[in-house]
This record gives structure tokens, C-alpha cells and sequence, in this order.
């Protein structure tokens, strides 16, 4: 363990699904969590008290001002981040925000600013590239094993807004923002394959579709992943503007070309990413069901399957991979690494470095994406990424 990791403290914003993830992602990383905030002050006591935090902050503005607090994390809801983020900056604070980052680009290149003028660390959460076998693949394409990248395809699949009684406060375009599996999951596969394949989306065409243009909002406040499983019992509509599923063309500044799937309406498919790359030697398949194997495809001999183990992937993969072979590793231990890397580079406090994270510029050329598929949608027709 890093010591230097280990005299740094953060709190989290965010008490609902994610919001405790941090909280247990630090602890594993070795940093101290000194309080949590969540939308009420009754709701930061209990979070505190279940999740053994010895703070449960009665407001942000609480939390900004407590000076033992280093860094924070944003778990709260979309429309929140900007305004969250932007304060942290302005109370000298190192912030690692959920993505997306902001609401809209405009908001995003403002924080990708006051991050540059803060001094302080600033990351997106895309917590899938740290899967060891992603840091395996991206190895792979940087050194040539797989020949020059030709196509990258994939999808994003759940099933949690497959009924119109499936409600949450992300299917509402005010809270969430206008693009929604998209936003929600679509980014996070195309953070994955730019990261892996080392080249950009530069044009996207899209065709989205709302599954349920109307959805039944519980009156009792009972939500989609609120773990209560108490039965509907009243509900009233609430008009839906939001995709559920949609499919997006792409094509990559090397040439290469590839497509996106995303759905939240595909029963079975609780949170399924997966990512091909084929390139001219060699073929690479990863699955998030299945995160510790790597599909390697050949043309003129068997094709093989890698299995993590800290032994037989290069170092950067190795790197964030803490158990032996046959000792799976999973969804929490992404936070962790993603962690490990974003306090490791607050530690050695060279800001002009390159961050070993996603960074908030990640996070805005996300929206500059989002941006130009939904504008792809509605116009139908290729949109180049404008930067």
C-alpha cells in the first residue's frame, strides 16, 4: 500500500446505489472516508451509520467547508454535477465525478477550465477500463499483436426499464439529461473502445427509439433499484422523452468503422458490455458477464481464450490485478484501481504528468458524443465530433 495513499481523505456525495461503492472502493484503496452527504440530512445520518462513516454531512455546503476533506467523490444525480463539481474546484478540492460529467458540453468544457486553473486532480468515474483483461486488450492494440485496428463493434445491455412500471429518476430528461441508455451506459462502451482500440470517435449516425413514450410513476416515491421490492400499489403517468434502446454507427479518425448497441429494455440482460475489435493479425472479444476472460481470434490457428492471471498479461494489465490466477476479480474491484491511480496521482502531486484516470477532458468529449447522436437521431444523417 501507498502511504502517501493513505494520509489522504475524501467524503462522497451520493448515498443511493453508487454513492456506498465509493465508500467501500476508497477503504480498499486505502484512503480515508471521512463523511458521506446524501439529499437530506436524515439520509447522510443513516448512510453514515450503516456504512460506518464517522460523518453524515447535513448539506454539500457542510461538506465543502470541512477542511479534512481532500478529495470529493459526485454519486448524486446528473443535473447535480456541474454545479457540484465546479464548487468543489472552488473550495481547492480533488474531484472524481460519476459520469456524465455535466448536462451539456458547454457545462463540461467550463469544469474541463476551472480544473486546469484549480491545481487539483479531476477524473470521470468510467470504472470499466480498469477490468484487468481491458488494460490486457489496450496492451495488446498499443503493441501491434493485433495488426492495425479494421472495426470495433458491441453492445450495452439491461433489463431494468424493460416494463412501463419500471421508473427512476434517470428516465426523466430534466433530471438525467435529453439522452439516457445512451448517457447512462452507452458511454461507458464507448469510453471502453476508444480506450482500448487508441483511436477516436470522429463521426456517429444514431437511431434511438423510446420504448415507452408513457411510464407509471410510483405515488408511494418506490423506484426501479430502490432494493425495497414492495409491489406497486398506485401509480400515475409520466410522459417519457428519453431512448431506451438505440443503435449508432461509428467511425474512428484511423478509418476503422464499428457500431454500438444499447438497450435497457432487453430482458435477461441485467448489465452486459461487450466489446469486439478485430484487427488485421488478430481479433479480441471481451464480456462484462464474464470480465476475467479474453477472447483472442486467429485466422490460420486455434482461437484462444486468456484467463486472468497476473503471470501470463503484460504490466499494465498486471498492474490492476491484485489476485493470483483463478481468484476472480470483478465490478468492485474497478473502483478500487480506478482509485488506486486517481489517489497515486494526487499523492505524487506532479499535476503536469500524464493522469493515469479518465479525466474531466474524457468526460466532456463523452457529451461532445452524446451531443452529436442525438442530433444524428433527430436530423438522420452522419455528424462529425465537433471538439
Amino acid at each position: 500500500m501507498n502511504s502517501r495513499i493513505e494520509n489522504l481523505t475524501a467524503a462522497v456525495v451520493g448515498t443511493g446505489f453508487i454513492g456506498p461503492v465509493h465508500v467501500e472502493g476508497l477503504r480498499r484503496a486505502g484512503v480515508h472516508v471521512v463523511g458521506i452527504v446524501g439529499s437530506t440530512p436524515d439520509k447522510s445520518q443513516i448512510a453514515a451509520e450503516r456504512l460506518g462513516v464517522a460523518r453524515g454531512y447535513a448539506s454539500f455546503e457542510e461538506l465543502l467547508r470541512d477542511e479534512s476533506v481532500a478529495a470529493v467523490h459526485l454519486a448524486s444525480p446528473n443535473r447535480l454535477h456541474f454545479e457540484q463539481a465546479a464548487a468543489a474546484l472552488r473550495a481547492g478540492k480533488h474531484v472524481l465525478c460519476e459520469k456524465p460529467l455535466a448536462m451539456t458540453p458547454r457545462e463540461s468544457a467550463e469544469l474541463v477550465r476551472l480544473a486546469a486553473e484549480s491545481g487539483r486532480a479531476a477524473g470521470v468515474a468510467y470504472n470499466i477500463r480498469f477490468y484487468p483483461l481491458c488494460h490486457e486488450a489496450a496492451s495488446r492494440v498499443r503493441n501491434g499483436t493485433i495488426g492495425d485496428v479494421l472495426h470495433i463493434t458491441g453492445s450495452y445491455l439491461q433489463d431494468w426499464l424493460l416494463r412501463e412500471t419500471d421508473f427512476n429518476w434517470r428516465v426523466l430528461a430534466e433530471e438525467g439529461g435529453e439522452l439516457r441508455a445512451v448517457a447512462d451506459i452507452g458511454t461507458h462502451w464507448l469510453d471502453l473502445a476508444q480506450f482500448i482500440s487508441g483511436q477516436r470517435v470522429v463521426a456517429v449516425c444514431a437511431e434511438l427509439r423510446t420504448v415507452h413514450p408513457t411510464r407509471r410513476s410510483p405515488k408511494c416515491g418506490l423506484e426501479t433499484f430502490s432494493g425495497k421490492g414492495t409491489p406497486l400499489t398506485a401509480t400515475e403517468p409520466v410522459a417519457i422523452s428519453t431512448d431506451d434502446c438505440g443503435s449508432v454507427l461509428l467511425r474512428f479518425d484511423n478509418g476503422a468503422n464499428g457500431c454500438l448497441w444499447v438497450s435497457q429494455t432487453t430482458a435477461g440482460r441485467k448489465n452486459c458490455l461487450r466489446l469486439e475489435i478485430a484487427g488485421t493479425a488478430q481479433s479480441l472479444a471481451w464480456n462484462s458477464e464474464t470480465p476475467n476472460e479474453l477472447w483472442i481470434g486467429h485466422r490460420d490457428r486455434p482461437n484462444e481464450l486468456l484467463i486472468r492471471d497476473p503471470a501470463l498479461m503484460g504490466a499494465s494489465a498486471a498492474a490492476v490485478s491484485n489476485y493470483p490466477g483463478g481468484h476472480n476479480e470483478g465490478f468492485s474491484d474497478t473502483f478500487k484501481q480506478l482509485f488506486r491511480r486517481f489517489y497515486g496521482f494526487v499523492a505524487a502531486g506532479d499535476f503536469t504528468a500524464r493522469p493515469p484516470f479518465p479525466t474531466f477532458a474524457d468526460g466532456h468529449r463523452e457529451l461532445l458524443l452524446c451531443e452529436a447522436i442525438l442530433r444524428s437521431h433527430r436530423e438522420r444523417c452522419w455528424i462529425s465530433i465537433e471538439e
